[in-house]
C-alpha cells in the first residue's frame, strides 16, 4: 500500500488529505517544523523536523518510495519526488509529472527571478473552494492509481 506524505507547513488541504487517506485505509504522514496537533489515529503520523531550510523536504525525499503519494506546493521538492517515481500533487490538485516537471521548475525559477528584480509582486492567488474541490478529486484519482499500481 502506498503512503501519503504531506509537506504540512502552510498546507491548506491537510484535512482533505486525511479524509482521502482514511477512506482508502492509507497511512498519512504530516512532515513539518512543528505546530501541528497530534492525532490518536494510528494511521496518522506526525514527523517534526528541525527548523532548518529544507529539513522537511529532505525527510520526505529520504522516506518516500516509488508509488507513494505526496502533497506539496514546493516545486523543487516536487521535482525531487517525481525523480523518485512518487505521485505528486499540489494543493490545487495539479499533478507534477515527469512530463511537466521541467517546465514547472523553469517557470518557478523565472518567477523568482522576476520577483527579485521587482518586475512582479510575490502574491499568490487566493485558495478557493474550487481549488479544494479540484484537489479532492485529483487526490482520490491519484490514490486509486497508486493503489492499483502497487497491486500489479
Amino acid at each position: 500500500m502506498p503512503t501519503l506524505y504531506v509537506d504540512a507547513d502552510a498546507c491548506p488541504v491537510k484535512q482533505e488529505a486525511a479524509r482521502v487517506a482514511e477512506r482508502h485505509g492509507l497511512v498519512i504522514v504530516y512532515v513539518s517544523n512543528g505546530g501541528l496537533r497530534p492525532s490518536r489515529d494510528p494511521m496518522v503520523r506526525h514527523v517534526v523536523v528541525p527548523g532548518t531550510a529544507d529539513a522537511a523536504d529532505d525527510w520526505i525525499v529520504e522516506n518516500a518510495e516509488a508509488g507513494d503519494v505526496a502533497i506539496t506546493a514546493d516545486v523543487p521538492l516536487a521535482a525531487r519526488l517525481v525523480e523518485r517515481e512518487v505521485h505528486v500533487l499540489g494543493p490545487t490538485g495539479r499533478a507534477f509529472t515527469p512530463a511537466s516537471i521541467g517546465m514547472d521548475v523553469a517557470m518557478r525559477n523565472l518567477k523568482q527571478d522576476l520577483r527579485e528584480a521587482g518586475e512582479i509582486k510575490g502574491y499568490n492567488a487566493g485558495f478557493t473552494a474550487r481549488d479544494r474541490s479540484d484537489f479532492l478529486q485529483a487526490l482520490d484519482r491519484t490514490v486509486r492509481r497508486a493503489m492499483k499500481e502497487s497491486k500489479d
